[in-house]
Formats: C-alpha cells, sequence, structure tokens
C-alpha cells in the first residue's frame, strides 16, 4: 500500500517560504506508521529567499529524519535526490542543487545509514520528461520517477515491508 504525504512547493529549510514540516500532511504522517518513507525534497530550498538559510539545512533536514527514526513502525528511509532542474523556473537552480542539496544528501545518509535514489542523474540528458517549465515531471516524468522508486525498493525486498 502507498500513501502519498507530498506537498507541493515545499521545503526542508524551517525558515523557507513554505516549510513542508510545517504542513497539515507532514503532522498527519506518522499516523500511517509506514514501513517505508520516501524523502523528495530539496528543489525548492534552492531558490534564493530560501538558499539563503543553507546553513540551516542539515540541521532541518536531519530533525525530520529524527523524527521519521524515531516512529514506532522504525521505516526503512530513502533519501531522493532531485530530479535536474533544465532552467531556472521560479528561481530554482540546478547549479545549487548538484554543489549544495545533493552534497549535503550524501552526508546525511552516510551518517544515517539511508538509502539513496539518485533522481538527478536519471533526469540528465532527459528534458522531454518534463513539463513547458523545464522542473517538474510530466506523466512519463512520474512513470520514471515510480519505476526508479519501485526498483531501489525492490533490490531491498528481504526485509519484509511493505
Amino acid at each position: 500500500e502507498v500513501k502519498n504525504f507530498g506537498a507541493s512547493g515545499r521545503t526542508i529549510l524551517s525558515k523557507g517560504d513554505y516549510p513542508y514540516s510545517e504542513t497539515d500532511t507532514y503532522k498527519a504522517s506518522p499516523e500511517y506508521q509506514p514501513d517505508i518513507v520516501l524523502i523528495k525534497l530539496g528543489t525548492n530550498d534552492t531558490k534564493p529567499q530560501n538558499w539563503k538559510y543553507k546553513d540551516e539545512f542539515m540541521t532541518d533536514a536531519q530533525q525530520m529524519i529524527d523524527e521519521l527514526k524515531a516512529l514506532p513502525a522504525r521505516p526503512d528511509i530513502y533519501l531522493a535526490y532531485p530530479v535536474k532542474a533544465m532552467t531556472s523556473a521560479f528561481g530554482i537552480s540546478d547549479s545549487v542543487i548538484v554543489n549544495g542539496v545533493i552534497p549535503m544528501f550524501r552526508k546525511l545518509a552516510k551518517k544515517n545509514k539511508l538509502k539513496v535514489i539518485d533522481l538527478h542523474s536519471l533526469f540528465d540528458g532527459h528534458p522531454e520528461w518534463l513539463i513547458s517549465d523545464g522542473i517538474h515531471p510530466n506523466d512519463k516524468g512520474a512513470a520514471v520517477i515510480a519505476e526508479e522508486v519501485k526498483k531501489a525498493i525492490g533490490e531491498d525486498t528481504g526485509n519484509g515491508k511493505k
């Protein structure tokens, strides 16, 4: 069973313009007691009004990871690198994704022994998987993401989790 606790346009940064941690969606997610959690955030954090708080990115992300790790279900947590931003629409920066968000996610994954799903490399060279803004996946891009997540989780199938 898969449940979507995503919220559009949100940030990991608690001082970001639209922090995910303040959404009703995030607040309701512990009740589901997930076996597996995919954190796919970071793109909106690269906007200039948000990235000015970059020094808090690791702390805010670690807090979210700690809250998820503390759930009674003890879910397996996956970090997904943001998809490649083909444009700078909305102030989103692929350079910041590559040089800021991904290295921080890499450190967090290592520190917390989390699995990583590299959606950034997956989308490299595939602008046709994005809508015309060059940021958001289209139906094909969403299907590619779903397949990659399924593949990553499927590789860990001995864990008895749904």
